[in-house]
């Protein structure tokens, strides 16, 4: 079958991405054909796969997407599709991969009231109608229980569209123990001596996944064990807000900030414990990613795969609403516990579970059926 693939941005670091090129690939392997619509590429193209950039170019955010979906939905009929899958929310689209999260959620819980009243506002909300609606008849792919609530509770009519996909693991990230050669490779890169704790954080997007309260966090130690901690935020973003914090902390000779990297695996076998205080994850791969890398993961309950750390004891949980003291606390306790807990043992041990691995196999199963679906209509 033929299928187009619509993505605002592709890079290769993004969680989003990674899905998107794992299922797009998956599809090529059964033969399928793949063609993708975006307004941005970086990094290869895979062997056999049709990118298209659209021609579009606009200052505004907002007119850009409304401009892409104008285009899309003039050049898609030309294509003769058996489905059409976005991985962003907007018109168009017989499947969606719900790499986001609520923005009607967001929009109530995390904005003020005139915020409803901005074109901001007027735009995505009638991009994600579009896709949760009642009058749509878009299928889509969610990543979690805590993902599919939310949208649940403003779009109750889309729950017989809604398909809850298994976590999404690459089989490389599975290991059977910890690699102290690649540790102790990492440490001597990045000149971190054996008897300093390394926190990591991965992502990109640093404003969504928490470094604020990552770095706020650190400051809070006690003198005796801010002075053995290195804090390395791995991704891409926009860095020099949360480097003039680490500054104003007095974290500057603490903190390094490192572009985004295919190496992530040496990072896991090099650090102590992963950070993750994000305000809000559709999935959060990173914190699974690590914790079947036995690195021990602090994070919050606002993230979809935070059931994967409490599920395999692999760390601890901060609850909602999150309170900052809280994430202060918590990253003291697991400082002081790293040697006696059985946190890393314990994440070894459940990324033996085959389920871990199947998000793309099942994503693309999913299409198949709604193509053949499509086709009887």
């Amino acid at each position: 079958m033929k299928l187009c693939f619509l993505i605002y941005n592709y890079f290769p670091y993004g969680g989003q991405q990674r899905d998107f090129m794992r299922i797009a690939t998956t599809c090529m392997q059964r033969g399928h054909e793949v063609k993708v619509f975006t307004l941005r590429w970086q990094g290869d193209i895979p062997e056999g796969m049709d990118v298209t950039l659209v021609p579009i170019k606009k200052k505004n955010r907002l007119k850009l997407y409304q401009r892409f979906s104008e285009w899309v939905g003039e050049n898609l009929p030309a294509e003769n599709a058996d489905l059409v899958v976005g991985f962003n929310k907007m018109p168009h689209l017989d499947v969606y991969f719900a790499a986001d999260s609520c923005f009607a959620d967001k929009a109530e819980n995390q904005r003020r009231a005139y915020y409803k009243f901005t074109p901001r506002y007027r735009h995505f909300i009638a991009f994600e109608e579009a896709v949760f609606g009642a009058a749509s008849k878009t299928q889509s792919l969610v990543l979690s229980p805590l993902q599919r609530d939310a949208y649940l509770h403003f779009y109750h009519h889309s729950e017989t569209r809604m398909h809850l996909l298994p976590a999404g693991m690459a089989e490389d990230r599975k290991v059977e123990s910890r690699d102290i050669d690649a540790r102790q490779s990492l440490r001597k890169e990045l000149e971190i001596p054996e008897d300093e704790l390394l926190l990591l954080q991965v992502g990109s997007g640093f404003k969504i996944k928490g470094v604020d309260r990552a770095l706020k966090a650190i400051a809070s130690l006690p003198d005796k064990w801010k002075a053995k901690v290195r804090y390395v935020l791995v991704g891409q973003g926009k860095p020099n807000r949360f480097l003039r914090l680490a500054k104003k902390l007095g974290l500057a000779e603490r903190v390094a900030v490192l572009p985004g990297r295919d190496d992530i695996p040496r990072f896991f076998a090099g650090a102590d414990l992963l950070l993750h205080p994000a305000y809000q994850e559709s999935a959060g791969y990173v914190l699974l990613e690590a914790a079947i890398a036995g690195l021990p993961v602090l994070t919050t309950a606002s993230c979809g795969y935070a059931f994967h750390i409490e599920e395999a004891n692999v760390g601890e949980i901060c609850s909602e609403p999150f309170q900052q003291r809280e994430l202060d606390e918590r990253l003291l306790s697991m400082i002081r516990n790293l040697p006696d807990a059985q946190w890393s043992k314990n994440g070894l041990a459940y990324g033996a579970n085959p389920e871990l691995y199947r998000m793309s196999e099942a994503a693309v199963d999913l299409l198949e059926q709604f193509a053949t679906e499509k086709e009887k209509d």
